[in-house]
């Protein structure tokens, strides 16, 4: 719920990218300016640091509970993986990579296809549920690996809100600094997946966007209008009856 209401309430404003892989994407398509690039990875990365603090301050009690005031990475009473993600005790380096890269890469390649007006766009008002939708979708089915991170800026700034919050170093350094995959990897998804949309979709559009579709608002007013129509049909039926 969070995540959608981030996507209505500031997709005017600046269009919602709460990610700092896609506004990088939207950087090398045009579609934001340089720039921009850093002032919006900035305030992704504060505002990732702010709500894991907020988190942290609302269930300060159920997690000193729980891990008996020692807050550690590993073991049966660890707390860090609340807050960023970390590798299960199966996966490999390479696996782990790839497991970012695939979710990624799905992530941007939906978000550019959804938003292409030469193509066949879904309702702007449709746009934000239906991205939520997708980031469901793709947490749910790949977040067994490595916690489906998707984001660099959702996974860095919970670390070092733990780096500072009594968790210590080791949310760096455990796994065998296992910390730059969920940066690296996801930059490296979110690139294979716009370059997927720009061969295999962009370049083999038309030049001129398809006729406007029509928005839950248009609808919803053209349905007020057919009933008016109707309610005047019948008012005129009775007057002459």
């Amino acid at each position: 719920s969070s995540l959608l209401y981030s996507l209505v309430g500031f997709d005017f404003s600046s269009g919602a990218h709460l990610n700092p892989a896609v506004s990088l994407c939207f950087c090398i398509l045009g579609k934001l300016r340089w720039g921009q690039l850093l002032p919006y990875c900035l305030s992704q990365l504060l505002g990732a640091y702010v709500a894991a603090a907020l988190v942290f301050a609302l269930y300060y009690d159920a997690i000193m509970d729980f891990s008996g005031g020692v807050l550690t990475v590993y073991g049966p009473n660890e707390t860090a993986s609340i807050f960023a993600t970390y590798p299960s005790e199966y996966l490999t380096l390479g696996g782990s990579f790839l497991d970012q890269v695939v979710g990624t890469g799905t992530l941007l390649l939906c978000i550019l296809s959804l938003t292409e007006k030469r193509n066949t766009p879904a309702p702007p008002d449709l746009i934000a549920p239906i991205v939520a939708g997708i980031v469901l979708g793709i947490i749910m089915s790949m977040s067994a690996n490595c916690g489906a991170a998707l984001n660099p800026a959702r996974d860095l700034g919970p670390r070092l809100l733990m780096l500072t919050a009594g968790w210590g170093t080791e949310v760096f350094t455990c796994y065998n600094y296992w910390f730059w995959v969920p940066i690296v990897a996801p930059i490296t998804g979110a690139l294979a997946g716009t370059s997927l949309y720009l061969f295999f979709i962009e370049w083999q559009l038309p030049d001129e966007p398809l006729e406007k579709l029509p928005t839950i608002s248009t609808i919803s007013d053209s349905i007020k209008q057919s009933s008016t129509m109707w309610e005047k049909g019948d008012e005129l039926k009775a007057t002459h009856l």
